[in-house]
């Protein structure tokens, strides 16, 4: 991923190039690793399946994402409840009884 010339960096190397850029830039500390986290779980809450998170970030299969991440993924429950609330919602504006109170959404 980085590279000096033809070669690629090393890890302290990049850890040090990471820490000056952060400090210059006034970035509280955080640390490369955690910015891929962030984007693994960006990409998830956009909805993006486990083949292309794990082609993302780079691993070399889906059961390495998959334990990993997890936790951020929805569950069947979770799309359970969600699908249910639609339809409650979607039911109650057919029936014009929408209200804009609802807590349903």
């Amino acid at each position: 991923m980085f590279t000096v010339g033809d070669g690629p960096m090393y890890d302290n190397d990049i850890d040090w190039r990471w820490r000056a850029t952060r400090t210059s830039a006034g970035l509280p500390h955080v640390r490369l690793h955690d910015l891929r986290h962030f984007y693994g779980s960006g990409l998830i809450a956009a909805s993006c399946d486990v083949v292309t998170v794990q082609q993302a970030l780079g691993h070399s299969s889906a059961t390495t994402t998959l334990n990993t991440y997890s936790h951020p993924w929805p569950t069947a429950e979770d799309r359970t409840r969600a699908a249910a609330a639609g339809l409650m919602v979607q039911a109650l504006n057919a029936t014009g009884r929408s209200d804009s109170n609802s807590t349903l959404s």
